[in-house]
């Protein structure tokens, strides 16, 4: 064994022993030999054809595999191609490491074409930014790493100048940093909060993104059973109970219309456990709904609140999995509900969100969940369908439903979906979109195509953005900069070599999902809806 390597070396053999095996981006010539020493160590790199498509691919696949997701990016118009979604990684917690070229530092006092200060843009939108250099490269690399991963998630961000990436360093690294041990609360509070689960008759639980990224399903399960506790999760943490359970009341954040049911059922509640919940993600109207002095309320969270969306009356940093663990076997299951107010409450959100319409993005999404296998995944970015979509499509696991949901940037489902397709090709996936979301990205089907990938794209087609219209539309403004020209969907799938369908009913919606799951190639589905469709309905 030879006792130097790359420095490029040495960042990707971290990655590799992290767990990542792919990469996406876009090459330029500052990135060369990043792109080379990803691929010796066993990381394959994916061409996109855009970096910020690329990075979301990336989350797609970190939600498959648990390992960050990489993206690369040559030096300046390259990485700032990828500032939403690096940004979207801070919001929604995802680990990311983000590769990106740079002009060596004595060169950049002299030369100034495509130079800027990288690490000051990405500052703001990161957990941490680094410039790699020669003496601490493989420090730098086991700290991008425990950084992007421990706590709450996010993207770090390294420089890497064209000549320390070639600059021989030591192959062997120094020893790494020991992995964190799971904390529990003190005894005092665990004790504090047993007797307050053991007196509770009206107990609820509110989950979130820390739950998912920590591996709480099965605590919330067993917790939720054990002492019938009714479970509310934020978008991104759906599927944590599964949605057909009887104690599972979906997902809530954006939708006025779920939280005229869920609210008045939390504000009725003597106890509110906030497992790993991060408010990150939802509306203002979530915003102080208990008054912690009035109603005790129990936060356990990954990292201190410096939020102050709501407050709590025991405030525990630590994992959600262990700590609810530990509560589990401390308290004493109560009889809970008497009343029956879960099972109405969830009749009423039923009621709330049908399934009947005859045609309509109700109707799609129906005959979507009903048509795909019960395993399917599904990406959604944003918009007015999201807000329907995350109400009506019933997840089964966590990561079931990926979507944007702290940023709620648009353009990221298709990305998101071949992600997932890609780490998990013996999966269904399926990505929903709204017109102006997928012509964002629309280019990004010649990737799917060279890729193999068998994803079907929704794509729902109203020629409007559906939300900001409405919203345009309650303030009674004119029409304005919200509508657009109808344009051939099933077309563009077509001539980038996969299927397209273009669909006006139930039936041939669901000939088209049909077709699309025994393709061999991916599916653009254009199911075309009225304007205003979504009026009442979110």
């Amino acid at each position: 064994m030879s006792q130097t390597i790359r420095a490029a070396d040495a960042l990707a053999l971290r990655l590799y022993a992290a767990g990542c095996r792919i990469a996406f981006g876009m090459p330029g010539g500052e990135v060369l030999t990043l792109v080379d020493a990803l691929e010796a160590a066993g990381i394959r790199f994916v061409l996109a054809k855009h970096e910020n498509a690329a990075a979301f691919m990336a989350e797609g696949v970190y939600h498959r595999t648990g390992a960050p997701g990489i993206l690369v990016a040559t030096v300046g118009p390259g990485v700032l191609n990828g500032v939403n979604a690096i940004a979207n990684a801070h919001q929604d917690r995802v680990p990311m490491i983000v590769l990106a070229g740079c002009v060596d530092a004595d060169d950049a006092q002299s030369y100034t074409h495509q130079v800027l200060d990288q690490t000051a843009v990405f500052a703001p939108i990161t957990k941490a930014t680094f410039t790699l250099n020669t003496g601490a490269a493989h420090i730098i690399a086991d700290k991008a790493v425990a950084i992007a991963t421990e706590g709450r998630p996010g993207p770090v961000h390294i420089d890497v100048p064209i000549s320390v990436a070639v600059a021989q360093v030591p192959s062997v690294p120094p020893a790494p940093r020991a992995e964190a041990a799971l904390v529990v609360p003190s005894t005092d509070v665990l004790a504090q909060t047993a007797d307050w689960l053991s007196d509770a008759k009206r107990p609820i639980l509110i989950a979130g993104v820390d739950a998912m990224n920590e591996g709480a399903a099965p605590q919330i399960t067993a917790m939720a059973e054990a002492f019938q506790i009714p479970v509310i999760t934020t978008y991104k943490a759906k599927g944590l109970l599964p949605e057909d359970h009887p104690l599972a009341l979906g997902g809530a954040g954006l939708s006025p219309l779920a939280d005229t049911h869920l609210l008045p059922l939390i504000k009725s509640a003597d106890l509110v456990i906030c497992a790993g919940y991060d408010p990150i993600e939802m509306r203002p109207g979530w915003q102080n709904i208990w008054d912690p002095r009035q109603t005790r309320v129990v936060d356990i969270t990954a990292e201190p609140n410096h939020h102050y969306m709501h407050q709590s009356t025991v405030n525990i940093i630590g994992s959600t999995p262990a700590t609810l663990d530990a509560l589990h076997k401390a308290a004493t299951p109560n009889s809970t509900w008497a009343g029956g107010e879960v099972t109405r409450t969830k009749a009423a959100l039923n009621k709330a969100f049908p399934t009947d319409d005859t045609w309509g993005p109700a109707a799609v999404i129906d005959v979507c969940r009903k048509v795909l296998p019960r395993n399917t995944l599904a990406t959604v970015d944003s918009g007015a369908h999201r807000i329907l979509l995350s109400q009506m499509w019933q997840c089964y696991e966590p990561r079931g439903l990926t979507q944007s949901t702290a940023l709620c940037t648009m353009g990221c489902a298709v990305p998101l979906a071949m992600g997932a397709k890609f780490a998990a090709p013996e999966r269904p996936v399926v990505s929903f979109s709204g017109d102006a979301g997928f012509l964002m990205v629309t280019g990004e089907l010649s990737t799917a195509k060279e890729l193999g990938l068998s994803t079907i794209f929704v794509v729902f087609v109203d020629a409007s953005l559906s939300l900001i219209e409405l919203k345009q539309r309650q303030r009674q403004l004119q029409n304005k900069g919200v509508d657009f020209a109808h344009h051939d969907y099933a077309a563009m799938g077509r001539a980038f070599g996969g299927q397209g369908h273009t669909v006006h009913s139930r039936e041939a919606l669901q000939t088209a999902l049909e077709q699309a799951q025994t393709a061999d190639t991916f599916t653009v589905i254009a199911a075309v809806i009225e304007k205003g469709a979504y009026d009442g309905r979110i």
